[in-house]
């Protein structure tokens, strides 16, 4: 791993806000302030990313990019993005603006993780949003269209014809603002080892979260791990110049106080890991790693996917409100990452 792409570290935030008992984010302003802070902590404690996940017709994070620009203008050097903007419900050219404008009031600092997306609420949500896929074409044919769209505008490339009585030219126009750059801090969402390949071929970095959408009966760090090699293969046969990115996510939960232990203490039967049907299809889930510290350090230091990464995204319960959250990442900072070769990041 080369000094510029060291083990990274990041919190993941779904955002969730409900008014039930024991919650500490009990609204959507509150969701999204909590977030903002959440992210100045994680800066001070050297942590390198703050990232939040989308979702629709939910009591969840849905517009990120206020809520990255916000975040960007109360810090100055951890990394800001999303895992993953699910791109059947994007305008690619407005997404296109948003990310570029985000971008560059954060000085660069955008990592934009985009997919197909996951099981949303609403069925078929996205024609709410006005975008049905085309005769033969699935959802996720039309998100990869979506995607296609979106990175060329994000290159510069001009999208739409000028006006030559308002110009006095008959070329091409592109979106604007633009932001240099960008386009080589795009992340796929990738769920399997085809998927994977694909992503490398595009020449886009890899996301992969806590499931995978296919399951050979070997552990899930071990399938995720091959999803890695098979993307860094495809990767170099494409003959691309730079050096790709790779992050995968994980529940990671040190047992240090007796408030973390009555949250989550005996949960054993959360640290293997699942199988199920998702959209018709066998997939495998990831366990949490949550326990003594020294025992998650052990365990997660052998996570094989953990250790072919460059960059691990902790799934944060927000719900239990910043102070827990602080905590709870302080921890795994102090107790677990450095098993895994992590460092703070310089100040």
């Amino acid at each position: 791993m080369t000094a510029a792409h060291r083990k990274r570290i990041g919190f993941l935030s779904f955002g969730h806000w409900q008014a039930v008992p024991g919650s500490r984010t009990r609204t959507a302003a509150e969701a999204h302030l909590q977030t903002v802070e959440l992210a100045v902590v994680a800066e001070e404690l050297g942590l390198d990313g703050a990232f939040v996940r989308v979702h629709h017709f939910a009591r969840q994070l849905a517009s990120p990019f206020p809520l990255l620009a916000a975040i960007a203008a109360r810090t100055r050097r951890i990394e800001l993005g999303t895992a993953v903007v699910d791109m059947r419900y994007e305008n690619p050219l407005y997404l296109a603006e948003e990310a570029a404008a985000t971008d560059l009031i954060s000085g660069g600092r955008l990592q934009l993780g985009i997919s197909r997306g996951s099981p949303e609420p609403a069925l078929r949500g996205y024609e709410s949003f006005g975008y049905v896929p085309g005769h033969g074409r699935s959802d996720a044919d039309m998100a990869r269209e979506h995607a296609e769209i979106f990175r060329a505008a994000v290159a510069g490339t001009p999208v739409a014809r000028a006006d030559p009585q308002m110009t006095g030219s008959a070329g091409g126009l592109a979106i604007q603002p633009h932001s240099a750059g960008l386009g080589e801090r795009i992340w796929w969402g990738s769920g399997t080892r085809r998927t994977a390949r694909w992503t490398a071929q595009q020449g886009m970095n890899l996301m992969s979260s806590t499931l995978l959408s296919e399951d050979t009966g070997v552990p899930f760090d071990e399938l995720q791990a091959q999803q890695i090699a098979a993307y860094r293969e495809a990767w170099r046969a494409a003959g691309h110049e730079r050096e790709p990115r790779v992050s995968v996510s994980r529940s990671v939960i040190p047992l240090t106080t007796d408030e973390d232990r009555a949250y989550f203490g005996g949960r054993a039967e959360e640290n293997e890991d699942q199988v199920g049907f998702l959209e018709g299809v066998v997939a495998r889930f990831g366990k949490s790693y949550t326990g003594e510290p020294d025992v998650i350090a052990r365990e997660l230091s052998g996570d094989a996917a953990v250790q072919a990464a460059d960059t691990v995204l902790l799934t944060v319960p927000n719900q239990l409100g910043v102070d827990y959250n602080a905590h709870l990442l302080e921890s795994v900072a102090r107790h677990v990452a450095p098993a895994i070769g992590w460092a703070p990041a310089p100040a």
